[in-house]
């Protein structure tokens, strides 16, 4: 069990798979990228399988969400949940992708054992949508939607970051869009895990702002903290049912007495938060080859895990005057 002093159990995994990505998304990374880890520093496929067995076969891990960067574009994506969806107990397994590249992989995903998946879109207007990214994707992205819906990774969640002068004005209709096609849409107040280190606190969208849009045009009706229970997002009903739409505000209305999370970068370090300013090395333990007959074996690498989650921290400091943004991105950590 990955415990801490606050009483909070770990039981979902973030697995981040590739610190790249095929996006520039501007409250990510800069234009022109960031220097992305070598192969030698990535957890190979086989690594990754064997830290995900033993947080559920020793660690009580019952969901999995792997992420990236850019999951899609790990080369052993497929294989990496075929073997993962065969452990006992089986857990739950999800994506959360940018879309692009799912048109061609949902199928196989789903066959795989991949329960639903995650998808990033932050607009409507493929203009926009170029601006923001600094690609034009768009119609990809829609396409990768859709395979997905089809091919019964449902539900498929359709994740937002709302931006002051850009896609700020488009929540209803985000929201209307996703409701005739039957996806859940969940905006996410933007965090400061960007590269350049420009969030600022004082003018982003926030949590508040959202739902004052959404309730120009429908009626919405608090779900309540006994259906939330962990899970980051509140929802609320649109009009009556049954299509719900979720807001995660990590910033304004933080749930960290709730957190029910541990992760794994894709370098094989455990983070307690995503906004943790330390890292526990998993990797050094998954390689150890050392005399001691303890060194490198699953019950060594499940006592160093167990020993990071319980120095987990209250919160993750936002609120705090003197908080510093993690030295790591969003794209190192994994969302």
């Amino acid at each position: 069990m990955l415990i801490d002093t606050y009483g909070r159990v770990a039981t979902d995994l973030r697995v981040s798979l590739t610190d790249k990505c095929n996006l520039r998304c501007t409250y990510c990374m800069p234009e022109e990228g960031l220097q992305w880890l070598s192969k030698s520093e990535l957890l190979s496929d086989d690594e990754i399988v064997r830290l995900v067995r033993i947080a559920v076969t020793q660690l009580g891990i019952t969901e999995v969400r792997f992420t990236g960067g850019e999951p899609l574009l790990r080369p052993g994506l497929v294989g990496i949940v075929e073997r993962c969806a065969q452990l006992e107990p089986r857990p739950r397994m999800s994506l959360t992708t940018n879309g692009i590249g799912l048109k061609r992989t949902a199928a196989a995903l789903k066959a795989a054992g991949l329960d639903r998946v995650n998808v990033s879109l932050d607009t409507l207007r493929p203009d926009v949508f170029k601006t923001l990214t600094r690609r034009d994707r768009h119609k990809d992205v829609l396409e990768g939607l859709e395979a997905a819906r089809d091919a019964g990774l449902t539900p498929v969640k359709v994740n937002t970051v709302l931006m002051p002068g850009l896609n700020d004005d488009e929540a209803p209709d985000l929201l209307a869009w996703a409701v005739e096609n039957d996806y859940e849409l969940r905006f996410i107040e933007q965090m400061p895990l960007d590269a350049q280190h420009g969030w600022k606190r004082d003018g982003m969208i926030t949590a508040g702002d959202i739902l004052q849009s959404l309730r120009t045009r429908f009626a919405l009706t608090e779900e309540g903290s006994g259906e939330r229970g962990s899970a980051p997002a509140e929802r609320w009903v649109v009009d009556g049912g049954p299509h719900r739409v979720g807001v995660i505000a990590s910033v304004t209305r933080p749930f960290c007495s709730a957190c029910d999370r541990t992760r794994l970068t894709a370098d094989g370090q455990v983070r307690t938060c995503l906004f943790a300013s330390e890292e526990t090395d998993l990797r050094a333990a998954l390689r150890a080859n050392g005399e001691d007959s303890e060194s490198g074996s699953d019950e060594e690498i499940a006592r160093i895990w167990k020993l990071a989650m319980w120095g987990k921290k209250a919160g993750s400091g936002l609120d705090d005057p003197t908080f510093l943004q993690p030295e790591r991105p969003m794209s190192a950590i994994g969302g």
